[in-house]
């Protein structure tokens, strides 16, 4: 479980701070990048790393033998609702300064990888995931399918029951307890009407390469490291800054929903 002090210790360091700063200009890199210029030894960045993730402020994805670092709002974000919430300033605060880092980070591998740490067992955590009397509380959608590598996913809006259908939304892997994976849902007019967006957006990102979002879950403990990777783009992508206002939404809620048995 990561704690307060653990942040706030790791956050004190400036040589960190300074990999932080690296990482919120350009995430997904390895140690080899972030060592560039910055005057220290390949060691010394790599313990900071090491502090840094174990205070979840830094999370990595394995490319091959590449081991590539993002800067994870998450523990910030975790640490600001508390204390929002204890002088009665809305949440919403805590989110727009977290979609306001995030949004204006650009991104040297076109991906994002979001992590949090959830109070429940991974048996919970894939129910949570997969079953629609989870995902309609937290999420607001709901999928249809057998959950097998290859199948196809009818995604449901709950509030006005719009199906989001398409031969090439499938499954791409389901490990329960362990990882699940799929395509994203088509960006359709029938989606941007049930979300309010805009039909112009939808005509520019109609022709961008279908994504994909990940969820790798490793139990620590009493509690799950959920860790989220969403690729697929090109590196011109207009969905892909999106993520940074939608994902910690989701994520939130659903870590408030098997904590405390309410979404946000």
């Amino acid at each position: 479980m990561l704690r307060d002090d653990d942040v706030f210790r790791a956050l004190a360091d400036g040589s960190r701070r300074t990999l932080l700063d690296r990482l919120d200009a350009a995430g997904g890199q390895t140690l080899r990048e972030l060592c560039a210029g910055l005057g220290m030894t390949r060691q010394s960045v790599s313990k900071h790393l090491t502090v840094l993730e174990e205070a979840g402020l830094v999370t990595s994805v394995r490319r091959g033998r590449e081991k590539l670092h993002y800067l994870n709002a998450a523990p910030v974000s975790d640490i600001a609702e508390r204390w929002i919430n204890r002088y009665h300033r809305r949440r919403v605060d805590a989110l727009a300064d977290l979609k306001k880092a995030l949004e204006g980070t650009p991104m040297s591998r076109p991906e994002f990888v979001y992590t949090t740490y959830i109070r429940t067992t991974p048996e919970q955590l894939w129910k949570a995931l997969t079953e629609p009397a989870f995902t309609r509380q937290y999420w607001g959608v709901t999928f249809d399918t057998d959950w097998r590598p290859g199948s196809t996913m009818t995604w449901r809006v709950d509030k006005n029951g719009t199906e989001l259908a398409d031969p090439e939304q499938v499954v791409l892997a389901a490990e329960p307890y362990t990882r699940l994976s799929f395509t994203w849902h088509t960006m359709s007019e029938e989606w941007a009407k049930a979300f309010d967006i805009d039909l112009d957006y939808v005509a520019k990102v109609a022709h961008e390469p279908r994504s994909r979002a990940t969820f790798e879950i490793e139990q620590q403990g009493e509690h799950c490291k959920l860790t989220v990777v969403h690729d697929g783009f090109d590196a011109d992508s207009l969905v892909l800054p999106s993520l940074g206002d939608g994902w910690p939404q989701v994520i939130a809620s659903l870590k408030s929903l098997l904590e405390t048995g309410r979404p946000l």
